[in-house]
C-alpha cells in the first residue's frame, strides 16, 4: 500500500510524506504513527552513526504483536533531497531504495525479510529523511553466530554433514542472486540467517531455511558483473574466517556455486582473483584496527 507524493508547490513550501506500508502496519502501529515515526525513543539495540540509527522496535496492540528492525535517516544528501522534489517517484532514499530491493528479491521468490512500513520525508526546501521498519527475523542467528554454535552443539561428523547442506543452499541462493546479474554488494557471512534451533540438528532440506538480509545496496550491472561477482564471493570469502568453516567447506562452496565449470582455466584464475580481493578486505581491517588501536 502507497500513499502520494502531493505537488510540486506542497513539495517545496510546506513538505510532504510519501509513504508505503503492508496492510497490517497501521493496525499494530497506530493510527498517528507517520507523524512520530521519526521522534519515537527507540532504544533497544540501539545503534547511530552519520546521521542514521537503527534499532529493534517492538509494538504491541491488543493480542498483536510485531517486532521491527526500525532504521532512520536523519540527514541525506541536499542533492538527494532536491531530486526527491522534482521526481519523488525516483526512491532517493535509503529507506526507499531498500524497500524496493526488498519487494524485488521476494517477487522472485528469494528468501529475505518483509519491509513492514517505509516512506520519504520531502521537503520543505530541499529537507530530506526517511524511514524503513524491516521486520524481525525472530528465533534466527546470523551465520557467524550460528556456526559456531553448532560447532559445539553436533558431533564433528554430523556438524559436516549439517556444513555440506548450508553450503549447499548458500551456494544456490548467491548463484540465483548472481544469474541475474544482481548483486548484494555486503555478501557477508552475518547477512545470512537460520533457525536457532537448525544448530541442533540437521534439517532434511534447507531450502527453505535460510534467509538474506541488508539488501539496501542490491543492483544489477549487466555489463560489469564479472567485477561485482568478484567483490560479492571475495566478501563471503573474507567473512567466512569463523570457527567451524574449513578450507574444505570453502571449496565445497566453489564446487556447487560453479558446477562443471570449476575446472576450466577462467574459473581457476577468477578464484585468485576472489582470494586477492578477499585479501585485500583483511588487510584494510587490520590497518583499521591498526590504528583504532594506536588512538
Amino acid at each position: 500500500m502507497a500513499r502520494g507524493t502531493g505537488t510540486l508547490w506542497q513539495r517545496l513550501f510546506l513538505g510532504v510524506r510519501r509513504l508505503r506500508h503492508q496492510p497490517h502496519w497501521p493496525e499494530i502501529a497506530g493510527p498517528d504513527w507517520a507523524e512520530s515515526i521519526m521522534q519515537t525513543a527507540v532504544t533497544d539495540r540501539f545503534h547511530a552513526k552519520q546521521g542514521r540509527t537503527i534499532a529493534r522496535w517492538t509494538l504491541e496492540h491488543q493480542d498483536k504483536r510485531l517486532v521491527v528492525y526500525l532504521k532512520r535517516h536523519y540527514r541525506l544528501p541536499r542533492l538527494h533531497g532536491w531530486m526527491a522534489l522534482l521526481w519523488p517517484e525516483g526512491n532517493w532514499s535509503p529507506a526507499m531504495q531498500e524497500w524496493e530491493h526488498l519487494e524485488q528479491a521476494r517477487a522472485v521468490g528469494l528468501p529475505v525479510p518483509l519491509a513492514a512500513a517505509g516512506g520519504e520525508f520531502i521537503g520543505p526546501w530541499g529537507q530530506f529523511r526517511s524511514f524503513l521498519a524491516v521486520e524481525e527475523l525472530t528465533g534466527m542467528l546470523a551465520l557467524h553466530e550460528a556456526i559456531p554454535l553448532a560447532a559445539h552443539r553436533l558431533d564433528p561428523r554430523t556438524f559436516r554433514r549439517w556444513k555440506r547442506g548450508l553450503i549447499r543452499q548458500m551456494a544456490a541462493l548467491t548463484r540465483n542472486l548472481h544469474d541475474r546479474r544482481w548483486f548484494h554488494k555486503d555478501l557477508y557471512l552475518c547477512h545470512f540467517y537460520i533457525d536457532e534451533e537448525d544448530t541442533y540438528r540437521v534439517p532434511e532440506d534447507w531450502s527453505e531455511r535460510v534467509r538474506i538480509i541488508d539488501l539496501h545496496r542490491l543492483a544489477r550491472h549487466r555489463w560489469t558483473w564479472p567485477w561485482w561477482r568478484i567483490k560479492d564471493l571475495a566478501q563471503l570469502l573474507y567473512s567466512s574466517d569463523v570457527e567451524g568453516v574449513e578450507g574444505r567447506d570453502r571449496l565445497w562452496f566453489g564446487r556447487v556455486y560453479f558446477g562443471a565449470a570449476r575446472r576450466h582455466s577462467s574459473i581457476r584464475l577468477l578464484w585468485r582473483m576472489i582470494r586477492l580481493q578477499a585479501w585485500n578486505y583483511q588487510r584494510r581491517h587490520d590497518r583499521r584496527s591498526r590504528r583504532r588501536n594506536a588512538l
